[in-house]
């Protein structure tokens, strides 16, 4: 767990709020029995998580494809090649959704908006250092032109709910 106290009171504050907005049909299936709290889904959700993001095209239509998510910090972190379409879209339009499932035990789901960390044509996030160096760390500090190979993005949240029906299993499960 990389998160700092504020950034999990924070994690909490967007799981409470996101969920209170919900309809009743969603509250009827995740609710506190069903849900993690910050502290557990930060827990859970440690190294490559495959993340389902989908984006939208410029005539309006749905993609999805899938990345590896990081989450770190209470935030979804990812990267793609520069030339694929999914970068094409996020530059224009930077409104994603974002799904983590691991069969029937745990789906964490995600909208919000995307920053570009490493802009090939300005300044980086300023904690791009330090995720950069995360990343090297993970995948090899060879495993790609860093600068020129792949862009990540941050994916800031405005609504995130978890449904883990066993929470239990789902989180002894992150201990072993």
């Amino acid at each position: 767990m990389r998160e700092t106290p504020e950034e999990l009171k924070e994690l909490q504050a967007l799981l409470d709020s996101s969920l209170s907005r919900s309809t009743s049909h969603l509250r009827s299936i995740i609710n506190a029995e069903t849900t993690l709290t910050a502290e557990q889904l930060t827990g859970v959700l440690t190294g490559m998580c495959t993340l389902a993001l989908s984006t939208v095209t410029a005539t309006g239509e749905p993609r999805i494809s899938a990345v590896d998510g990081h989450f770190l910090h209470g935030r979804w972190h990812f990267g793609t090649a520069p030339g694929a379409a999914k970068a094409r879209h996020l530059a224009a339009r930077p409104a994603v959704s974002a799904a983590h499932m691991r069969g029937e035990d745990l789906g964490v789901f995600t909208h919000g908006t995307v920053e570009i960390l490493n802009p090939r044509d300005g300044e980086p996030a300023a904690d791009w250092p330090y995720l950069l160096a995360y990343f090297k760390e993970f995948y090899g500090d060879d495993s790609f032109d860093w600068d020129d190979e792949v862009v990540y993005y941050r994916l800031r949240p405005h609504w995130m709910s978890v449904y883990a029906p066993d929470i239990a299993r789902i989180t002894a499960a992150s201990r072993s």
